[in-house]
């Protein structure tokens, strides 16, 4: 992924695309898909969330790598790009004991624009499954 000015393109159409070209076997299966991210991405973004501000490094890990996975299978790259460096920043914490002020501080220093993220994906995935291939 290149970020050149910072940022990553919001959503890579080249991996709908594909997702299209490899799942679509049965009537819509690769909508199936995408529609499955759009359902659980609030989800994914609560249990980051939780964990932070908890203070719980090893299931901060496992949320942020699940929402960075997730984005990166139907081309969420900017989310994709905000859930890495988040995940940069949650490896730099030392330990548990240091978790407990750290987390919460990465908390308010990403979720913010991850959720706001997660609402402009979400937008465009909505209507890449109403467009006709």
């Amino acid at each position: 992924m290149t970020l050149g000015d910072g940022y990553a393109p919001l959503l890579d159409p080249a991996v709908l695309v594909r997702l299209r070209e490899e799942l679509d076997d049965d009537e819509g299966v690769w909508k199936v898909f995408v529609q499955n991210f759009i359902t659980q991405l609030p989800e994914r973004n609560e249990r980051l969330r939780q964990t932070l501000t908890t203070g719980d490094l090893k299931g901060a890990i496992d949320a942020v790598l699940s929402l960075k996975t997730s984005c990166q299978m139907v081309g969420a790259e900017r989310l994709a790009w905000l859930a890495i460096g988040l995940e940069q920043a949650i490896r730099n914490v030392a330990d548990d004991a240091g978790a407990a002020v750290a987390l919460p501080q990465l908390a308010a220093a990403h979720l913010r624009r991850i959720k706001q993220c997660s609402r402009q994906t979400t937008y465009l995935l909505q209507a890449a499954l109403r467009q006709k291939p």
